[in-house]
């Protein structure tokens, strides 16, 4: 395991890891153990009770955070004619069809997001092998498949975030930037978690919400108390 810097190893002992603190506390310490010169991006971990190699507890979405990510998603919309007109009007960064499965085929990834109306699936659908692990492929789940352009590009500038399980039970999803006000990571906090709560598979057994931490780029993880938020709401 690589060494940490003292930077790290001070922001650490600001940190009770046996304690799980309010997210009012867990934001603040977020900001006090972060250890970078840069805007760091502020993060929220789920672990969860569930099974995602069974199909009836896969956990996917898309959230509008409050407050946004900090970050300017750029987005690349899939469409033709109108739809396609509607795209740019709505703002998105690139927009096209053939042209830009092309360039995609070619190495090209200046983009954060893809939307495409249903009738180019098809045709986006041949990208599946570089898209895929990559996590870029459009998806209904996500509202990125759609005929409604305008809303989901709105939706994406807007902080729009996606969240999926990964093989551990695992959900990672940005809440914000350490530059943020406190009470803004906390309503993005209180929006995710309270969307994560609802997305709860039926097929779910046991503890379902096992941890809940906040982190930022390069900082400690600091666990949030659960019990006393959902009181608290």
């Amino acid at each position: 395991m690589a060494k940490k810097g003292k930077k790290y190893t001070e922001a650490v002992k600001l940190v009770d890891r046996t304690q799980a603190y309010s997210v009012q506390e867990a934001i603040e310490l977020v900001k006090k153990t972060n250890t970078t010169k840069f805007d760091a991006t502020v993060e929220v971990a789920f672990r969860l009770g569930v099974d995602p190699k069974k199909a009836d507890q896969q956990i996917r979405g898309a959230v509008v955070l409050p407050n946004g990510t900090g970050k300017t998603q750029r987005v690349l919309v899939f469409a033709k004619g109108e739809k396609a007109k509607e795209a740019e009007a709505a703002g998105a960064d690139y927009v096209g069809d053939a042209d830009y499965i092309n360039k995609i085929q070619q190495g090209w990834f200046e983009f954060d997001v893809i939307v495409a109306t249903p009738d180019m699936m098809g045709e986006v659908g041949k990208l599946g092998r570089v898209l895929g692990p990559k996590g870029l492929m459009p998806n209904p789940k996500t509202g990125t498949v759609t005929f409604d352009v305008e809303k989901a590009v709105n939706e994406i500038k807007a902080g729009k975030v996606e969240y999926r399980v990964d093989k551990a039970g695992n959900i990672h999803v940005p809440i914000g930037k350490v530059s943020f006000e406190d009470n803004k990571l906390v309503e993005n906090f209180t929006t995710i978690f309270e969307t994560m709560l609802k997305a709860k598979p039926a097929a779910a057994k046991g503890t379902y919400m096992k941890n809940v931490a906040v982190t930022s780029t390069m900082g400690p993880g600091i666990k949030v108390d659960t019990a006393s938020f959902t009181a608290g709401n």
